[in-house]
């Protein structure tokens, strides 16, 4: 069975904090201007995981907002673990840093506003394949 390493959820959060994922993410579902967000509202806590992987890989991007209760820190939990499913079918890890979860948060961020109707493993899984490296055996 190989194994992977995915980005601490620190830097993965911080990647898509600061590509402006996280922030963005309701102007993301509605294409509306995203609001003025306190400090507070990024540092919310994530929701009961009350999705399946197989629930997840048939989201939209939008779906995903909705099913996330349109909770940050919920949806954050909901692309990292997309992230860990692709690079784990893929052989792939990503590489632990501060860089790599900014990239990685942008290419995500770039293709969901391109459509929100697109299935979000599709744009996690593109990403993935950008940023991760083969797995050591």
């Amino acid at each position: 069975m190989k194994t992977f390493r995915i980005l601490s959820a620190g830097l993965l959060f911080a990647g898509l904090l600061s590509a402006g994922l996280l922030l963005g993410t309701t102007a993301i579902a509605q294409n509306t201007p995203a609001p003025i967000n306190t400090a507070s509202s990024v540092t919310k806590t994530a929701g009961a995981d009350n999705w399946t992987n197989e629930q997840l890989i048939t989201a939209s991007v939008h779906d995903a907002w909705l099913l996330s209760g349109k909770n940050e820190a919920t949806f954050f939990e909901m692309v990292t673990q997309l992230a860990e499913l692709s690079a784990s079918k893929r052989g792939l890890e990503l590489p632990d840093s501060a860089a790599a979860g900014r990239r990685l948060g942008q290419l995500i961020k770039t293709q969901a506003k391109l459509d929100t109707s697109q299935l979000l493993y599709v744009v996690v899984d593109k990403a993935v394949q950008k940023v991760g490296t083969p797995a050591k055996s």
